[in-house]
């Protein structure tokens, strides 16, 4: 009579997304962010405060002057990051010189070629014999600052976003919030949320919930559906008052 295998638990496939979770967790995920928009929007102090790091420490201002003929440059900072035992790797993509310059006509046309460069790299990774360390640089969502200083959209927000709809998920954001009141962010919202349609703009719409979603997850999806495009505001100073 052969001797029985003792199992370190339950075996079958009811098990998987355990396996797959486990799996996942050990490997740690990678996302690449990419933000978009004029300068001093606080696009940098945004991404600071939001990751809890300084990826910008190195960045001199560039002088007015040397802006205006200044073509748009394309700039990566990674950072590892852990939560909870989730490691996760964030790429951030900057474009600074987008919007600068005084013939803002084709800024656009590096960004489309980088996002464009990222998935051919990972379709080469995947189609080569070796799969096992590819490392995902495909951006995964656009962070478009918007101007809070305007009536909607410009121009350039306009034709960026067209350009870019189909390559990437579009997250407008309103930069700078404080500087309007409740009642000027729901205009603008409004303004901008009609322009969009007006342009045929697909921007990033957040999934259905399920019917057995917990109640209060579905709560928040609404909300964050109705708080498009978002109004944000960034800081990364400390003030204390003694």
């Amino acid at each position: 009579m052969s001797g029985r295998v003792r199992t370190g638990g339950y075996v079958g496939f009811a098990d998987l997304p355990n396996q797959v979770h486990r799996k996942s967790v050990k490997k740690g995920f990678e996302f690449t962010l990419m933000v978009v928009g004029e300068s001093g929007l606080g696009k940098s102090t945004l991404i600071n405060s939001l990751f809890l790091t300084d990826l910008y420490a190195k960045r001199a201002p560039i002088p007015a002057l040397d802006r205006i003929n200044k073509t748009v440059s394309i700039e990566t900072n990674c950072v590892e990051i852990e939560e909870k035992g989730v490691r996760l790797r964030l790429t951030v993509v900057d474009t600074p010189g987008f919007g600068d310059a005084l013939n803002n006509e084709k800024c656009e046309e590096a960004i489309i070629k980088y996002v464009a460069n990222q998935y051919e790299a990972y379709l080469q990774d995947e189609s080569g014999l070796n799969r096992r360390n590819i490392v995902d640089n495909r951006v995964h969502c656009c962070l478009y600052f918007i101007s809070p200083y305007g009536r909607g959209l410009k121009p350039i927000d306009i034709k960026f976003m067209r350009s870019l709809h189909d390559k990437v998920n579009i997250v407008p954001v309103i930069a700078k919030a404080d500087t309007l009141t409740k009642n000027e962010i729901r205009s603008l919202k409004a303004r901008i949320l009609e322009e969009i349609e007006e342009n045929n703009i697909r921007i990033y719409q957040f999934p259905e919930c399920d019917s057995d979603e917990d109640e209060d997850f579905v709560e928040m999806n609404k909300d964050l559906k109705e708080s498009l495009p978002f109004a944000v505001i960034g800081s990364n100073t400390f003030i204390v008052k003694e």
